[in-house]
């Protein structure tokens, strides 16, 4: 499935650190240094003669809790014509390193409300973007039983919603593999590299064709 980038649509970008990559560190960087200042610069010099808005709006730190908790006005009140969401690791990691647990129920459920109120309120397409991990030391390979029933959630809502996915776990997982090894792709296995920014900037543009 790909999506329809009209010359003058508005499209955001949701989630944590791997979407905020210093965009509310630094004032002249927007868009961050990560993979959404990539996939629109990418998209700016495929179409030079568009007039299309880009919209960061990630958290480092963010789980799903506090994306819902800021949806309405980082999201619906800026009436987006594309959504895009990366939103999970930090719900798995959070339990590994602090002993707070979200389930993977509970996971759902906040995304599910928050994808609904974009179907309801407002004609925009969805990218959901899977969260992903790409383990650099043998203990996070631990995380996969907290953070795989996450991706199948982000799979079933694509789905349910009609959105367009982008397996960026399988991607970044098989990139790792193909370059030589985990710390190529994401340096503490969470956070991307310029790498796997840039994997993940081709992967998103080639969901609108270019």
């Amino acid at each position: 499935m790909t999506i329809d980038l009209h010359r003058s649509a508005t499209v955001l970008f949701q989630g944590d650190s791997i979407t905020d990559v210093g965009r509310l560190m630094e004032e002249d960087a927007p868009l961050g240094h990560g993979y959404v200042r990539m996939a629109a610069d990418r998209v700016r010099s495929a179409r030079p003669d568009g007039d299309l808005t880009f919209v960061n709006r990630g958290v480092s730190g963010d789980g799903v809790s506090d994306l819902r908790a800021r949806w309405r006005t980082d999201a619906m009140d800026l009436k987006p014509d594309v959504v895009s969401v990366l939103i999970g690791v930090n719900d798995t990691w959070r339990r590994y390193d602090s002993g707070v647990v979200t389930s993977a129920g509970a996971y759902e459920d906040d995304y599910r409300a928050i994808l609904t109120q974009v179907r309801e309120e407002l004609d925009a397409q969805l990218i959901l973007i899977e969260p992903f991990l790409v383990p650099v030391w043998d203990e996070q390979w631990a995380w996969r039983e907290d953070l795989d029933p996450r991706i199948q959630v982000v799979r079933r809502l694509s789905e349910e919603f009609g959105a367009t996915l982008l397996a960026a776990d399988g991607l970044l997982n098989q990139a790792a593999r193909a370059v030589g090894g985990a710390e190529h792709i994401a340096g503490d296995g969470v956070h991307p590299t310029p790498l796997g920014h840039t994997l993940l900037a081709e992967a998103w543009t080639a969901l609108a064709g270019l």
